[in-house]
């Protein structure tokens, strides 16, 4: 999928959503005014969360969809861990305001209206999120996308937290008390500190360069491993992940007798067979002579490789 392409289809998750962010919070409002349900009024505050962070992430797929220029040779995939960091602490921010204005009501109980209507609103609502956060979750893991992903988890913690709230709201219907309402907004608020941390932590994760999936660092060292001869072989294998894109570097080890030609034409091979494995994966192999002992030890941290028993030895081996 070209640049372009990429930006056009993902910016088309970012407006629905957008789109479902202010369905969400028409609902919400509504059903809170008919109400004074403060478990509501925290319901709200968390989608005007999904609102802000559905348009910092339109922005910043936008900007993660552009090409290498001059100043970022390697393109401009990192945007994407900048809108989930943001996400995680607007959350917390709304965690704070509902927990303050549900300790506030548990102090000063306020009765309920109209517990009926707010509660079909809250659900009407709830159904919207589970949809687009669905669908948000599958383009992310589709597209590999941090912002996506990001989005339709914090849409689904959205439709845990509204029913929650709405249990909340018919055990006051149905008990009378009071009280309930702010400690279920209480519950809320708490719920989201949650999903707020672990956005904040997978995007430092990412900003910090953190290795591939498991998964796909072993699909590449089993392609490595069966590329392995006697003649050559592989180590210094490491990876990483900035936003959709994913890196993988190593060194192959060949006689130092072999042409440049020669061993130009094996990476090639290696090259292709790794791309086939994993498609769009960004290869930069080290062609070194396995004769050389500055060729071993030069990494301290790699991924290991399953090397055959015919690899070649090292010196002093």
């Amino acid at each position: 999928m070209t640049s372009a392409r990429a930006r056009t289809d993902l910016t088309r998750y970012a407006w629905l959503s957008i789109a479902a962010a202010a369905v969400t919070i028409a609902l919400k409002t509504i059903a809170w005014r008919l109400t004074g349900s403060v478990g509501l009024l925290s319901d709200a505050a968390e989608s005007l969360v999904n609102l802000a962070a559905a348009v910092l992430a339109l922005a910043m797929l936008s900007i993660a969809a552009r090409p290498p220029d001059d100043d970022h040779h390697f393109g401009h995939a990192k945007a994407e861990y900048f809108s989930a960091a943001v996400e995680g602490i607007l959350i917390f921010i709304a965690a704070f305001l509902i927990i303050t204005s549900a300790i506030e009501r548990f102090l000063n109980a306020q009765p309920l209206d109209r517990l009926g209507s707010g509660a079909l609103l809250a659900a009407a609502a709830s159904l919207v999120n589970g949809a687009v956060g669905a669908v948000l979750i599958r383009a992310g893991r589709r597209h590999r996308s941090v912002t996506l992903s990001a989005d339709g988890k914090h849409l689904m913690t959205d439709v845990i937290t509204s029913v929650g709230v709405i249990a909340g709201i018919g055990l006051v219907w149905l008990t009378g008390w009071q009280w309930l309402d702010p400690v279920v907004a209480i519950a809320v608020g708490a719920n989201i500190i949650v999903m707020g941390t672990r956005l904040v932590r997978e995007s430092v994760g990412g900003l910090m360069d953190e290795t591939l999936a498991p998964e796909d660092n072993r699909v590449i060292a089993e392609v490595l491993a069966a590329q392995t001869t006697e003649s050559v072989g592989f180590h210094g294998l490491r990876t990483r992940q900035a936003g959709r894109l994913r890196f993988a570097t190593f060194d192959m080890l060949v006689p130092g007798r072999w042409s440049v030609r020669r061993g130009h034409d094996l990476v090639e091979e290696v090259e292709a067979a790794i791309r086939q494995a994993l498609p769009d994966l960004r290869v930069t192999v080290h062609l070194e002579p396995r004769e050389d002992p500055r060729s071993y030890g030069d990494y301290e941290v790699e991924v290991p490789i399953a090397e055959s028993p015919s690899s070649p030895p090292r010196p002093g081996e």
